[in-house]
């Protein structure tokens, strides 16, 4: 599909309804500003993403997804749920649920 893990991730972080600033994206994301803004430039510019300043700080940045961007992430989803299937079939009995135990508890 093109994207790296880390756009993947960050366009399914803007695909609901939440409307972060680019430093709570990082945030959440856990990733740097620079690595952040990096990220969104290089989906802005395959028409993925678009940066839009916030209404009450114009010097604030909202990055949200296009309607291709949009697309694309419906498109890439069910090729992310199938590896991850294959990827928890190949584990021991149990090991993908308590990996992804160990992962929920890291937040």
């Amino acid at each position: 599909m093109g994207l790296t893990n880390g756009q993947f991730s960050l366009m399914m972080a803007l695909s609901g309804q939440w409307k972060p600033r680019l430093g709570e994206l990082a945030e959440f994301l856990a990733m740097d500003h620079a690595t952040m803004t990096a990220a969104v430039r290089t989906l802005e510019r395959r028409g993925l993403v678009v940066l839009a300043p916030d209404e009450t700080d114009a010097r604030v940045r909202r990055p949200s997804l296009t309607p291709d961007g949009r697309t694309l992430v419906a498109q890439a989803l069910p090729l992310w749920r199938a590896e991850h299937g294959r990827l928890a079939a190949e584990l021991p009995a149990g090991e993908a649920a308590r990996l992804a135990g160990l992962l929920r508890n890291l937040g």
